[in-house]
């Protein structure tokens, strides 16, 4: 999974072209993801709203997030499939995000909770 971290707002100081050329640029290489075949899924996530649930002493605590003056946020991700990290990380080497943020790479442990 390459988790997409950036700060919040980070787009929004672009002129409407930039932003356009910014898109194109992340389409582009998702595109090239999808044509070698290792794109399983991506999402961006929306930049308002949200829940952060904890549970503290059997109390379910839910409060909105996650919050704008957050210094960083997950904006979305990408599901890959990738034979070990150091493919993933030729993966995302021309990724557009880069220039805005940082990639996590992390390897997905499937437990069978999708009931798979």
């Amino acid at each position: 999974m390459l988790i997409l971290h950036d700060k919040p707002g980070n787009f929004k100081h672009l002129a409407p072209d930039e932003l356009q050329r910014v898109v194109e640029k992340y389409m582009a290489w998702a595109g090239k993801i999808r044509e070698s075949g290792k794109a399983v899924g991506s999402n961006k996530l929306m930049e308002e709203g949200g829940k952060i649930v904890t549970r503290k002493r059997g109390e379910l605590n839910v409060v909105d997030g996650p919050y704008s003056e957050a210094k960083e946020v997950v904006g979305g991700y990408f599901v890959v499939q990738a034979a070990n990290y150091e493919e993933a990380v030729q993966l995302v080497r021309d990724c557009p995000h880069l220039d805005f943020g940082r990639i996590e790479i992390r390897q997905v442990d499937p437990m069978g909770c999708s009931g798979e």
